[in-house]
């Protein structure tokens, strides 16, 4: 286990200084302001909009939790959509640094809304919410054996590994192969990167990709599409 170290970003909220892999987890600019630029706004909003039954969200990096806490949240707004998330992190953050972060209280949320994700067990699926059901696997993401989901299950993938400078393994071509079989036609990929050779490999897998306006702090992210 690889301590790390707790930082405050320009929004006011916490993020993670990974040692391991000497990477925060979250913008400096603001790691709230981040996630719901990167994976709300531009990943669920537009389903949301859409005004569909069921959303099912594969996530790889669960890292501090701030995107599943973000998307638990805004379930108990929509209660008759039904949400699936799927989250994958091969090195969970310490019970003590989960406990110092500050996002139930700048997001003024029940602090068990955010400590539920980290409390509950691997591997198995959790009814959190009546419409958010919740599974992390501490498991390789690049093994198809660790993938206990159907091909063409997924709605929508947050892509947020840390960067290809430190996994330069989930930033392949290979890798983008495993999101295209695990989105259905139609289903939507979005990253805070945006590195040209990232989005070359995303091209040729077969996604459609697009370049928007990124975060704060950084001019451009990814949305690709399987079509």
């Amino acid at each position: 286990m690889y301590p790390n170290e707790l930082i405050l970003t320009g929004d006011g909220s916490h993020s993670l200084l990974s040692r391991q892999f000497q990477v925060e987890y979250h913008s400096v600019h603001g790691a709230i302001q981040e996630s719901r630029h990167v994976f709300i706004d531009a990943g669920l909003a537009p389903l949301l909009k859409q005004g569909v039954a069921e959303i099912r969200i594969l996530e790889m990096g669960f890292g501090t939790g701030l995107n599943a806490l973000l998307v638990r949240l805004l379930a108990r707004q929509y209660p008759t959509v039904r949400f699936h998330y799927e989250t994958y992190e091969q090195f969970p953050i310490a019970v003590s640094e989960v406990a110092a972060l500050n996002y139930p209280v700048v997001l003024e949320a029940d602090t068990q809304v955010f400590f539920g994700l980290h409390d509950c067990g691997w591997g198995v699926l959790h009814q959190l919410d009546h419409n958010f059901a919740f599974r992390k696997n501490q498991a390789d993401f690049l093994i198809q054996a660790e993938r206990p989901y159907p091909a063409s299950f997924f709605d929508l993938v947050f892509y947020d590994a840390f960067a290809p400078r430190s996994q330069p393994e989930l930033w392949t071509a290979a890798a983008m192969v495993v999101n295209w079989e695990a989105l259905r036609l139609g289903g939507v990929l979005v990253t805070y990167c945006a590195k040209g050779q990232f989005k070359r490999d995303l091209k040729t897998v077969g996604f459609t990709v697009e370049g928007v306006p990124g975060p704060p702090g950084k001019r451009e992210m990814t949305k690709a599409t399987k079509q």
